[in-house]
C-alpha cells in the first residue's frame, strides 16, 4: 500500500487535501507526452501568486507522486496555461514551479499571455530572466494552443488547451479519494487479520470441555465478523473498479487514459492482495480450528475417560473384594448369583469402555495431535476390561471347583452316614451264621463299590484334588470329613476281618454292640506329599519333621534336599568332579536369577505407588518380615560366591577353599531361618492377595511365592551333597583333606541354622536366651528326675514313666523344655518349646554309665540333690552329649584354674 501511495516526501492522502485540490490551481489530468511523460497543468487562476507554498508544495508533491515510478522518472511535463494573463503571473508561475517543484522536469510549455503587450513583455522577460529561473529544462513559450498541439497529441490534452481528453476535476478527486480509502481498508483488514492469527497462534489450550467450547465459539465468533469485513472490503473494491472503468463501459469508443489504466491496475492489484490475504488466513484459520475441535474432541474423551475409569475402578475394587468362596453348597450358590449379578452390572461400563476405547482409535486414525494421550488410555481402558473380564473367569472357576468340593463334601458325609447306618442296621446276632456273615460281607462289598462311585476310594486324593482352594475353615471340615471316611473305612474294614472269620468258622455268640462313629479310634489325618527340604525343615518352615533325626534331636537340615539336588546325585566316573562343578555353577546361577526376580518381581513392586492399593492392610510396613534378609543372600551370592565358584571350572580342588574362605559369610542363612516362621505366617494371611497375583503374573511365574521363598533353604542343604560326591569322588587324592574339612563346615552351619531355629521356639524362660552363650546340641530325650537326696530312690526311678523332654545344651546353661505341636490357622502343626527348668553348668555332674541300659546317662545337680536320668535314642547320640558335656565343664575347669 506505501508502493501505491508512494509516499516517499511527505505522506498525503487525498482527503488531507482535499479543499486545495479542489481550487484547481493543479491538475493531474491523465495526459502522457510522445515518450509517456506525464503532463501537470497550471490551469489560469486568477490568485495563483497568492496560494501558500505549504498550499502550494503539498498539491504539487501529491500529484507527482501519482503516476508510477516507472512514468515518474521519465520526467514531468508541465503546462502553465497564462494567456488572459500578465507576464507577472507568468514569471511568478515559474519562479515558484523552479523553487518547489518536487519531480524531475522534462519541459516546460508556457501559453503566453494573448494580448500584444503583454505577449512582447513576456518574450523580452524570457530573455532577461530565463537564468533566475534556475531550470536545467527548456522552456518552451507558446503562442496558442495550436503550437501546443505539435508538441503533445489533442487526444493527451483536455478540451480546455484544445485536446479530446475527458477530464472531471470532482470525478478525479472522488476516484482518488475512494481508491486511497480503499488501500487503507486493506491495510487495516490485513492488520487485523495478522493480529487475530496472532492471537491464535499464542492461545493456550483449555484443560477441560466448558472452557475450550467458548474458547472455540469466540473464535469463531471473530473470525466471521473479519470475514464479514474482508466482503465489505471485497465489494469495495468491485464497486470502485466499475466506476473507474464506467467511461469505457458506457461508450465503446471512449478510452481510459493512461492515469485511469493505472488506477485500474492499483485497484486490481489491492483486490489481488486481499484475496491473497483471505487465502492465507482461511488456510491459519483451517488448521486452528481443526486444532481446537480436536481440542474439544481430546476434553470430551478425557472427560469420558475419567468417569468410566471411575466407574470401572469400583467395579473392580467390588470384585476385588468378593473373595469369599463359600462354606457350603446353598452358600457357593449364592455367591455364583452375585457374581452373575456383578458380571451383568459390569456389563454396561465394559461396553462404554470398549466403545470410548474404539473412538480414541477412530481419533488417532484421524490424525489427532494428541496421540500419545490417547493411545495410553485407549490401553489402560482395553487392560482393565480384559482384568475384569479374566477375574471373572476366575472367579466362576474357583467358585465352580468350590461348588464341586462341597457337593463332594456332602456326598462323602451322606456316605458316611449311609455306611455307619449300615454297620449299625446289621444285628450281631443274625451274622453269627455262615450264611448270615456271607451275606452281611454281600452287603459291606456292595456298599463299599458305591465309594467309587463318589469319588471316595481314596481319600487322600480326594483331599488333594481340591487343596489349591481350601480356606483354613474349609479345609479343617474337609479334613473333619475325610478324617471321618477313614474311621468309616477302618469300621468297615474291622467288620471285614470279624465277618470273614465268622464265614470261615463258627465262633461262639458275642453280645451284640451297634458300632458308633465316635467310638472309632482316632488317627492323625493325612499329610500331604511335600518336597524333602520342606519335610526337613520341620516345623519351623511350614511342616513338623517325620524323620529319626527331627526325633533324636539331630540337626534335621542335615541330609535335606530339594528337587533341583536330584541332578547331584551321580556316580563317581571320569571327569564327573568337572560335571559336578558345571552343575553347581548353573544351579548358582540359576539361585542368583530366582533370588533376583523375588526382590524385583515382589520386594520391590512393594514400594510401587501404582501398585500399593493392591497391597493388604496387614502387609503395609512388612516388607522385612516377608522377605527377611533375601537382598543381603543376593548380594552375597551374585557378588561374591558365584563368581568365586565359577573361577574353580579350571581348577575344582579350589572348591572346597571357597566354602571354608566364605564359612562365616554362609552364616546370613541362620538370620534368614529363624525369620521364616514369621514370613510364613504373614504368607498364610496375605498370600492370596491380588498384589501378589498381580506380581506373579508379571513374573510369569508358575508357582507363588512362598515356593521361591524356600530357595535359600533348598540351597544351603544342597552344598552338603555337593561336597560329598566330591569326596566320593577324590578318594585318597590331592585335595581330600580340604573337601573333608569344606564338609564339616557346611554340616555345622546348617547344623547352627537348624539349632537356632529351634531356639527361636523356646517359650516360658524369663531370662535372654542370648546370654546362655553358643547353643552347643539340642535333641528330645526321656527324663526320670529325683529332687530327694542320696542314691536310694535313683535305682527305682525306672520304675516310674519318664517325661519328654527337650534339651538345649548351652556353654553356660542346660534348659529341660516340653516340646508341644499346635495348629496355626488350620494349616500343619507347628512345634514351640515350653520352658520346664535349667541347670547351670558351673554346678553339674555327670555320670556316664547308669546300670541296666548303655543308651542312659545321668546328670547331678547341687552335689546330687537333683538327679536327672537321661535316656537317648541310641549310644551315638549319647556319648555325641556326653562328649559335648564333658568340653563344657572341662573347659570351665580350665578357666578356673
Amino acid at each position: 500500500t506505501d508502493e501505491i501511495m508512494q509516499q516517499e516526501i511527505r505522506p498525503l492522502v487525498a482527503v488531507d487535501i482535499i479543499e486545495q485540490l479542489h481550487r484547481q490551481f493543479a491538475i493531474l489530468s491523465g495526459g502522457r507526452g510522445k515518450d509517456g511523460a506525464p503532463i501537470i497543468t497550471f490551469p489560469e487562476f486568477a490568485g495563483f501568486s497568492e496560494i501558500p507554498d505549504d498550499d502550494f508544495l503539498n498539491v504539487v508533491t501529491y500529484l507527482t507522486s501519482i503516476p508510477s515510478l516507472e512514468a515518474a522518472s521519465i520526467g514531468f511535463i508541465i503546462i502553465i496555461d497564462r494567456r488572459r494573463d500578465k507576464w507577472s503571473a507568468v514569471k511568478a508561475s515559474l519562479t515558484r514551479i523552479a523553487g518547489a517543484f518536487p519531480g524531475n522536469l522534462q519541459l516546460v510549455f508556457v501559453l503566453r499571455p494573448s494580448r500584444f503587450i503583454q505577449r512582447a513583455i513576456a518574450d523580452i522577460g524570457i530573455k532577461l530572466y530565463r537564468d533566475d529561473f534556475k531550470m536545467k529544462v527548456p522552456i518552451i513559450m507558446l503562442n496558442s494552443v495550436s503550437d501546443l498541439h505539435g508538441y503533445i497529441d489533442k487526444s493527451q490534452l483536455t478540451r480546455e488547451l484544445g485536446g479530446t481528453l475527458e477530464y472531471g476535476h470532482s470525478q478525479w478527486i472522488h476516484h482518488r479519494t475512494a481508491i486511497e480509502n480503499f488501500a487503507m481498508t486493506v491495510k487495516s483488514t490485513a492488520q487485523m487479520l495478522q493480529t487475530f492469527g496472532t492471537d491464535l497462534a499464542e492461545t493456550e489450550l483449555p484443560n477441560d470441555v466448558q472452557c475450550t467450547e467458548e474458547l472455540l465459539s469466540s473464535h469463531t465468533d471473530h473470525h466471521s465478523k473479519l470475514k464479514d469485513e474482508l466482503k465489505l472490503a471485497v465489494k469495495q473494491g468491485a464497486t470502485l473498479l466499475t466506476c473507474i472503468r464506467e467511461p469505457v463501459t458506457r461508450s465503446a469508443n471512449s478510452k481510459l487514459s493512461p492515469d485511469e489504466l493505472e488506477n485500474v491496475a492499483t485497484v486490481e492489484r489491492l483486490l489481488a492482495q486481499l484475496d491473497e490475504t483471505e487465502k492465507a488466513f482461511d488456510q491459519f484459520w483451517t488448521k486452528h480450528h481443526l486444532k481446537l475441535e480436536q481440542c474439544l474432541q481430546l476434553r470430551h474423551f478425557e472427560h469420558d475417560f475419567r468417569e468410566v475409569k471411575l466407574t470401572l475402578d469400583n467395579l473392580m475394587e467390588t470384585q476385588a473384594g468378593f473373595a469369599d468362596i463359600g462354606d457350603s453348597v446353598t452358600r457357593v450358590e449364592n455367591l455364583l448369583k452375585e457374581q452373575k449379578h456383578l458380571e451383568e452390572k459390569g456389563q454396561e461400563p465394559l461396553e462404554k469402555a470398549q466403545s470410548l476405547a474404539l473412538h480414541g482409535e477412530q481419533l488417532i486414525q484421524n490424525n489427532h495431535y494428541a496421540v500419545d494421550s490417547i493411545r495410553p488410555k485407549c490401553v489402560e481402558l482395553r487392560r482393565i476390561c480384559d482384568d475384569f473380564t479374566n477375574e471373572t473367569k476366575k472367579k466362576y472357576d474357583i467358585l465352580g471347583k468350590s461348588l464341586e468340593l462341597h457337593k463332594q463334601l456332602d456326598k462323602a458325609s451322606q456316605w458316611c452316614e449311609a455306611g455307619i447306618y449300615l454297620l449299625a442296621s446289621q444285628a450281631v446276632d443274625k451274622c453269627q451264621s455262615q450264611e448270615g456273615a456271607e451275606t452281611a460281607l454281600v452287603e459291606i462289598e456292595k456298599f463299599l463299590v458305591t465309594a467309587k462311585e463318589h469319588q471316595l476310594s481314596n481319600p487322600k486324593e480326594f483331599y488333594n484334588q481340591f487343596d489349591m482352594i481350601l480356606t483354613p475353615e474349609i479345609k479343617a471340615n474337609a479334613q473333619r470329613i475325610v478324617q471321618k471316611l477313614e474311621d468309616v473305612q477302618e469300621m468297615f474294614d474291622k467288620r471285614q476281618v470279624s465277618l470273614k472269620k465268622l464265614a470261615a468258622k463258627q465262633t461262639r455268640p458275642v453280645q451284640p454292640v451297634a458300632p458308633h462313629p465316635e467310638s472309632s479310634p482316632k488317627r492323625a489325618s493325612p499329610k500331604i506329599t511335600r518336597p524333602a527340604a520342606v519335610e526337613n525343615l520341620g516345623q519351623f518352615c511350614g511342616a513338623p519333621g517325620r524323620g529319626p533325626a527331627a526325633q533324636n534331636g539331630n540337626h534335621p537340615l542335615v541330609g535335606a534336599q530339594g528337587d533341583e539336588s536330584a541332578g547331584l546325585l551321580v556316580t563317581c566316573k571320569p571327569h564327573t568332579q568337572d560335571h559336578i562343578i558345571n552343575e553347581l555353577i548353573e544351579t548358582e546361577r540359576v539361585y542368583v536369577e530366582e533370588l533376583q526376580s523375588i526382590i524385583e518381581g515382589y520386594a520391590s513392586e512393594m514400594d510401587n505407588p501404582n501398585l500399593v492399593h493392591l497391597i493388604p492392610s496387614a502387609l503395609q510396613n512388612k516388607k522385612e518380615i516377608l522377605f527377611g534378609n533375601l537382598p543381603e543372600i543376593y548380594y552375597f551370592h551374585n557378588r561374591i560366591f558365584l563368581k568365586e565358584i565359577e573361577n574353580c571350572i579350571e581348577n575344582p580342588e579350589l572348591l572346597a577353599r571357597c566354602f571354608l574362605k566364605r564359612k562365616e559369610d554362609l552364616q546370613i542363612y541362620e538370620k534368614y531361618c529363624q525369620n521364616k516362621p514369621r514370613s510364613e505366617a504373614l504368607w498364610r494371611q496375605c498370600g492370596d492377595s491380588i498384589f501378589f497375583q498381580e506380581c506373579q503374573r508379571k513374573l510369569d511365574h508358575k508357582l507363588s511365592l512362598d515356593a521361591y521363598l524356600l530357595k535359600p533353604v533348598q540351597r544351603i542343604t544342597k552344598y552338603q551333597l555337593l561336597l560329598k560326591e566330591m569326596l566320593k569322588c577324590s578318594k585318597n587324592s590331592e585335595g581330600t583333606a580340604e573337601l573333608e574339612e569344606a564338609l564339616a563346615t557346611v554340616l555345622d552351619i546348617i547344623k547352627s541354622v537348624n539349632d537356632s531355629m529351634h531356639q527361636i521356639a523356646i517359650t516360658g524362660y524369663e531370662g535372654d536366651v542370648s546370654e546362655l552363650g553358643k547353643l552347643l546340641m539340642q535333641g528330645s530325650f526321656n527324663v526320670w528326675t529325683d529332687h530327694k537326696k542320696g542314691h536310694n530312690k535313683v535305682k527305682d526311678l525306672a520304675r516310674f514313666k519318664p517325661m519328654q523332654r527337650h534339651l538345649f545344651l548351652y556353654t553356660k546353661m542346660l534348659l529341660f523344655c516340653k516340646k508341644r505341636e499346635e495348629n496355626t490357622d488350620g494349616h500343619e502343626k507347628t512345634a514351640s518349646y515350653s520352658f520346664k527348668n535349667s541347670l547351670k553348668m558351673s554346678t553339674v555332674g555327670i555320670t556316664e554309665n547308669v546300670k541296666g541300659d548303655n543308651k542312659k546317662f545321668e546328670i547331678w545337680y547341687n552335689g546330687r540333690e537333683e538327679v536327672y536320668i537321661i535316656q537317648a535314642s541310641s549310644v551315638e547320640l549319647k556319648n555325641t552329649w556326653i562328649s559335648e558335656i564333658r568340653k563344657v565343664l572341662t573347659g570351665q575347669l580350665e578357666a578356673c584354674r
